[in-house]
């Protein structure tokens, strides 16, 4: 008989190692989740210092250097035609101009090519003052409707480009589509008309995979305000290689978009002639509208930033070099013995 109030061994309240242990929640062990698995741990020397700055220094300036060479031969021709292309009496009313479906709008321009141009030329249209990273803007589309048949009617996230007034679905729905460039241009060179090829403008990946093959444009710009191009209705939309350009949204507020490539080559001081469609309203936001011509290199189109951003920092790094070569000379720091670093140390504590 148990009269001290204890819990007697195998009763509901034994101790005897029969209850449950708490889980813990401490991690096995390992050398990797303690962190003495081999490292490498370099001594930063002054030696190794300048050595690395110099190596960095004597590698990115000839490749700055290139670069901005490459990027030199590349000829490039820009116009900004959409100012010039109102007429003086509506110069004062560039919106009642644009929004007319009664104007004129077709505009001629004539170019000088500075210096021989070899084909391709890319044509692009820039846009400044165009912010298509807005997040409304961007969100306005739907990637499945654009993808298949089936989902034909997703377009909760297209409004106000959703649907028409009856409810149809509008196909390709969203601002982005409804925003589609329309300005177009007709080249001719020393007034031998020379055509624009548009085919493979647009990305493989983006025909492929992102656009439909057996998808039509339905109900496209019906509504009453017509926010830019119309498309095909008899042409699917993974053929619609202009709506797949405009379609990737640009993240900075001025872009180039390719509209298509001059095959034939023009040289130096010869005559551009442009007939251009001025459709596009920029006027009512601010922006500008321009035509570029360019031929490219391996390197791309003209970008100095690149080889500028090579030779500041293959520069600086040289400029350090140096310095730290002349600090190391005229004021020398003697090192320290690495033997005596923690990790140098045997498990008595003397280094090794």
């Amino acid at each position: 008989m148990n009269t001290t109030g204890v819990p007697a061994p195998g009763s509901d309240g034994a101790t005897d190692g029969s209850a449950p242990r708490r889980n813990s929640k401490k991690p096995k062990y390992s050398r990797f989740t303690q962190q003495e698995l081999p490292a490498c741990k370099p001594l930063l020397t002054p030696g190794i210092v300048i050595a690395t700055f110099a190596i960095i220094g004597i590698v990115f300036i000839p490749i700055g250097l290139i670069s901005l060479s490459a990027s030199k031969n590349v000829v490039e021709v820009v116009d900004r035609y959409d100012a010039d292309c109102i007429p003086d009496q509506l110069y004062d009313d560039k919106l009642s101009f644009i929004r007319s479906s009664e104007t004129n709008k077709t505009c001629t321009r004539k170019l000088v090519v500075p210096k021989y141009m070899k084909s391709p030329i890319h044509v692009y249209y820039q846009l400044d003052n165009f912010y298509q990273n807005h997040r409304r803007y961007v969100k306005s589309r739907s990637d499945k409707q654009l993808q298949t048949t089936a989902s034909e009617h997703e377009t909760k996230l297209c409004e106000p480009e959703g649907t028409t007034a009856d409810g149809s679905a509008i196909v390709p729905c969203g601002l982005i589509a409804w925003s589609l460039f329309n300005d177009t241009y007709t080249f001719s060179v020393n007034k031998k008309a020379t055509p624009v090829n548009k085919k493979n403008i647009a990305w493989q990946s983006d025909k492929k995979h992102k656009f439909g093959s057996n998808v039509y444009p339905k109900n496209f710009q019906n509504g009453a305000l017509i926010g830019g191009a119309k498309l095909n209705a008899s042409i699917p939309l993974s053929e619609q290689e202009d709506l797949i350009v405009w379609m990737r949204t640009a993240a900075l507020p001025t872009f180039r978009k390719l509209y298509g490539r001059i095959e034939v080559d023009i040289a130096a001081n010869e005559e551009i002639t442009v007939v251009i469609e001025n459709n596009y309203n920029t006027y009512s936001f601010g922006g500008t509208k321009k035509l570029v011509l360019s031929t490219a290199t391996w390197i791309g189109g003209k970008n100095n930033f690149l080889g500028l951003a090579y030779l500041t920092i293959g520069g600086l790094c040289l400029f350090l070099a140096l310095g730290f070569i002349t600090l190391y000379f005229f004021k020398p720091r003697t090192l320290g013995d690495p033997s005596y670093l923690s990790w140098n140390r045997n498990p008595s504590g003397s280094p090794n």
